[in-house]
């Protein structure tokens, strides 16, 4: 009984430029279903290991002393490590092979996890954090490459989709976890070594079934090591200026000032040297292609638009109800569990002929705005149950954008080009996280002393009017709670009219049809 082949997607219109077709890669079967699955599992390691140290700082803090400003240091060095190697991961998988590039960095990740709970000094934990995030940020761009690179078409998405599960379902359910460890066990350490288990699973699911393949090595006489030496720490310095801003306000500070100047020229530096270089990291000439530069662009966005998904619902009830980690938990599960099953029924969906993917995308744009638009109505009395259908919404909405966008970008891309377009992918998702935190935390503070200006200002009035000063007196909390929620509202507000605006961007991108069965042809 013959086999249907599977034709790769075409645009409708207009001639999409690809670069020639990929030598034949080792046959998709169980083995290597297996090595995936274990890259995969990989992937969600590295984004735990972002994840729940960061909500089990408070913790970590209180057991070692530090001050929390001290503190907040930690998770800049993770995050400036893990942005600093998205745009190179890929080619030193290539480079080494990729079975054995992976390995050496769940490995170093794992060490790590172990090693840093019995470090105590605050000038040993930074580096040793940053170098955390090296080599464990290294692990998320290669589950995109594999993707591209091992799974036929007929289920290309699906991978991807699971690709899809490090942005939607990983920073979601890292509240649970956080809570499992820390809450259940009493030891802050476990934020560390509970990576340990599931990544031992993925070293040994990676390595049996991801296939040998020699290194590259004339590949190291080739590469654009001065770009590479502007850009890791040009990069460093923004995740230094964005997540060390708002706490230093900003502009104010002259180690932010010195920060995002030197860091945004050495990247720019970078990125021009990346354009001429013959052997480029990140072939950036490929954002020539509509899908890849108009679709990056609205991609970079959207992650910013997602961070009214749990951020700011978190916010709120930690800074009117004193919610703690393990109280949180809902609203992370209510987000995170469906994507495990929405990922690829999304996915399903891209493969119907009469769907267009552009149209599910708008959909997930509208969701995501509505998600927005309802928890605006919040006030001081919402609980966590008040934010149950923002975040249903959330919960379709995100799967149905992220997915689309995959199945838009990567469908004009040629397996060997796997690489260079999936670190262009991580390291605009790694910065549009940043950005995505960094806008909200600035939005609530400009926000909340601009509400609570003017709620004094009323009550100024009213007290000359003959409002009695004594009765007053409570009011000062109150308003607080009310300037801060109404900064919450605002905020909502804004990611979702962000969410909005993103659709006709997300219309103008080029059509891509399903994938379409051809008959075999008669003997």
């Amino acid at each position: 009984m013959s086999t249907t082949p599977i034709a790769a997607p075409t645009a409708t219109s207009g001639a999409v430029p690809t670069a020639p077709a990929a030598p034949p890669g080792p046959v998709f079967g169980p083995r290597l279903a297996v090595g995936m699955a274990g890259i995969l599992l990989a992937a969600m390691v590295a984004g735990l290991n972002a994840r729940v140290p960061a909500l089990a700082l408070p913790d970590t803090r209180g057991a070692l002393g530090l001050g929390p400003d001290e503190a907040s240091w930690l998770s800049t060095a993770y995050t400036a490590g893990e942005l600093a190697v998205m745009p190179f991961a890929t080619w030193f998988a290539v480079t080494f092979s990729l079975r054995r590039f992976h390995g050496w960095m769940l490995v170093s990740t794992l060490l790590l996890a172990l090693l840093l709970p019995f470090v105590h000094e605050l000038s040993w934990l930074l580096p040793l954090r940053l170098l955390h995030g090296l080599v464990s940020g290294a692990l998320i761009p290669m589950l995109m490459m594999a993707a591209l690179r091992f799974l036929p078409t007929p289920i290309r998405l699906h991978g991807l989709a699971l690709y899809a599960l490090t942005a939607t379902f990983a920073p979601n359910v890292a509240l649970w976890i956080a809570t499992q460890w820390l809450d259940r066990l009493v030891d802050w350490r476990w934020a560390y070594w509970h990576l340990v288990p599931l990544g031992l699973l993925a070293l040994a699911l990676a390595q049996w079934g991801i296939p040998r393949m020699p290194p590259a090595l004339p590949r190291l006489g080739q590469a654009n090591w001065p770009g590479m030496a502007l850009g890791a720490p040009g990069l460093m310095l923004l995740t230094v200026g964005l997540d060390q801003g708002q706490r230093l306000d900003w502009l104010q500070s002259p180690l932010i000032v010195a920060a995002l100047t030197a860091g945004g020229l050495l990247t720019s530096l970078f990125l021009l040297s990346e354009w001429f270089h013959p052997g480029p990291f990140i072939k950036l000439q490929l954002l020539g292609r509509r899908n890849l530069g108009l679709g990056f662009v609205v991609f970079f966005l959207l992650l910013v638009s997602m961070s009214s998904g749990v951020a700011l619902p978190s916010l709120d009830l930690t800074v009117q109800h004193g919610f703690r980690v393990e109280q949180l938990v809902p609203l992370g599960l209510v987000v995170g569990l469906p994507q495990l099953v929405l990922g690829p029924l999304v996915a399903l969906l891209l493969y119907q002929r009469r769907v267009d993917a552009r149209h599910l995308f708008a959909l997930g744009l509208v969701l995501i705005a509505a998600a927005c638009w309802t928890a605006a109505r919040v006030d001081v009395d919402w609980m966590a149950p008040q934010f149950l259908t923002a975040q249903m919404l959330q919960a379709v909405g995100q799967p149905l954008a992220v997915v689309s966008l995959l199945f838009l970008s990567t469908s004009v891309v040629q397996p060997m080009e796997g690489p260079f377009v999936s670190g262009i992918v991580n390291t605009l998702r790694a910065c549009g996280t940043l950005v995505g935190g960094a806008f909200v935390s600035h939005q609530m503070s400009e926000r909340s002393s601009f509400h609570a200006e003017v709620l004094l200002g009323d009550l100024g009035r009213r007290l000359g009017q003959g409002l009695d000063a004594a009765a007053a007196i409570p009011l000062g909390p109150l308003l607080g709670r009310h300037a801060s929620v109404l900064a919450v509202a605002d905020v909502y507000r804004m990611l979702g009219l962000l969410a909005l605006l993103l659709i006709p961007l997300v219309l103008m991108l080029q059509h891509i049809p399903a994938p379409m069965a051809t008959r075999p042809t008669a003997p």
